[in-house]
């Protein structure tokens, strides 16, 4: 099942093609779909060591190819900066073969995403994360300040999505509850100066070997954001007593904390509705952070 009503769609033959007309070096590689949770971009191996990502929903050719380039800068800083491993950028392809809009093409990273390897108990896993969050927060802005696009800013402007999000799930979740605890979360001051972040620590998005992190996955949203906004991931990733770990070893304050978990409370209210038919993965998690951040305290 399609996850977006207006999903472009890409087969195995329509990658061969384009591998084969823009990078004839890799024609000889074994083209493979990766099925996956993400909600964003088709996945496709080419070989060991390569990936290509081809987004879903349709855009201007023009503006896919400003965002992939844009993408691909912050995904090679992430990975410079980042004390785990993380895919580096590797080339963009151009429409064809049916397929409208650019695509990307980047290292493969092995190993086994936070949905199938469960990390929620690793108390190692918590102090990984934490170092992960730290290493990225140590990174210069160069002045760079939050663009304005997504989670990692005001919380008070997401009111109207979380006023659609309210209406969508009626009949799902417990809605006049979820409304009061927005009511708190939308009023939560900022205080602390932008920090780079990841910008969407969810299972999808990290890779697990033994309980440890691994490495890191789609790095394309790296920037300076709300210092809270990688909290998200003590609700997305952990249980109560490592997501206490991972508050210890970044030492944060009640209020940053806090805004963390309005961050996470935000992103899962809209996963719960959206992927509950198309992605139910996505949907369970949405739910199950918001179990976490309901049964949690400061």
């Amino acid at each position: 099942m399609a996850m977006h009503d207006d999903q472009v769609d890409v087969t195995a033959d329509i990658v061969a093609t384009l591998i084969h007309e823009q990078f004839p070096q890799w024609s000889d590689k074994a083209i493979r779909p990766l099925p996956s949770t993400g909600t964003v971009h088709a996945i496709f191996r080419i070989g060991n060591d390569l990936s290509a990502r081809f987004p879903l929903r349709p855009a201007d050719a023009a503006e896919t190819q400003a965002v992939l380039e844009r993408e691909a800068r912050a995904s090679a800083e992430l990975a410079q900066a980042s004390p785990f491993p993380a895919p580096e950028p590797v080339a963009l392809g151009k429409p064809g073969a049916g397929y409208p809009m650019p695509w990307s093409v980047q290292t493969w990273l092995p190993g086994t995403v936070a949905f199938d390897a469960d990390p929620s108990g690793s108390h190692a896993f918590a102090e990984d994360l934490a170092a992960f969050i730290a290493g990225l927060r140590d990174a210069d802005t160069r002045g760079r300040l939050f663009s304005g696009e997504n989670r990692g800013g005001v919380l008070a402007h997401h009111d109207d999505w979380m006023e659609q999000c309210f209406e969508e799930c009626e009949g799902l979740l417990d809605v006049p509850r979820l409304r009061h605890v927005w009511s708190h979360f939308r009023e939560l001051p900022r205080t602390a100066a932008d920090v780079m972040s990841h910008g969407d620590l969810i299972p999808g998005n990290v890779l697990v070997r033994e309980g440890r992190l691994s490495g890191v996955l789609d790095t394309g949203g790296f920037g300076p954001a709300d210092p809270a906004l990688d909290l998200v991931s003590a609700w997305h990733l952990l249980q109560s007593g490592p997501r206490e770990v991972l508050r210890r070893a970044l030492a944060c304050d009640d209020l940053e904390w806090e805004r963390g978990r309005a961050w996470a409370f935000e992103q899962a209210m809209g996963v719960v509705w959206y992927y509950v038919e198309s992605n139910p993965t996505m949907s369970s998690m949405g739910r199950r952070t918001l179990d976490r951040i309901l049964g949690s305290t400061q």
